[in-house]
């Protein structure tokens, strides 16, 4: 299937390009810290749900829509968390089925803080590479909020990311 740009106006707005598929159910997917919806992680998890019948959402989280290059600011970690509500909402408007929520390093953190929060926004978290401590600080666990996801959580970690290891 062809890919689809989404651009839906909004505070926040989204950004970002479907992958449509046969099924029911939709996956929203963002991206880590210093990346875009174009990272190609992303886009091979895109391309791989949908292959299987869930159509996916890539998106850019607000600080990316306002800047192409640099790291997020922790000011505007709630609406970047605010982008992705809105991300699932258009994915909830568009199909009949389960929404699932996935991110990559800092989009995965704002997206189990969200479910953390919400719960009923998706029935299934995904984390690849979730930032579980600033690089070389094993003791700074950003882990808090974890214990109070409802939501099945699926983590995907390598053995050399600085951030978990």
């Amino acid at each position: 299937m062809d890919l689809e740009p989404i651009e839906v106006a909004g505070d926040p707005p989204v950004h970002g390009v479907l992958h449509p598929a046969a099924g029911r159910d939709g996956l929203v997917l963002t991206h880590g810290a210093g990346g875009n919806k174009d990272a190609p992680l992303l886009v091979a998890v895109a391309e791989a749900a949908a292959a299987r019948g869930v159509s996916v959402l890539r998106c850019d989280l607000p600080y990316r829509q306002a800047r192409a290059r640099g790291a997020p600011s922790p000011a505007g970690a709630g609406r970047d968390r605010d982008g992705l509500r809105a991300a699932l909402a258009v994915l909830r408007g568009r199909l009949p089925g389960r929404l699932f929520l996935g991110g990559h390093s800092y989009g995965g953190r704002q997206a189990s803080l969200l479910l953390a929060a919400d719960p009923s926004l998706a029935s299934v978290l995904l984390l690849q590479s979730y930032p579980l401590h600033p690089p070389g600080k094993p003791d700074s666990l950003r882990i808090d909020h974890l214990p109070r996801l409802q939501t099945p959580t699926l983590f995907i970690h390598g053995t050399t990311d600085p951030f978990g290891t």
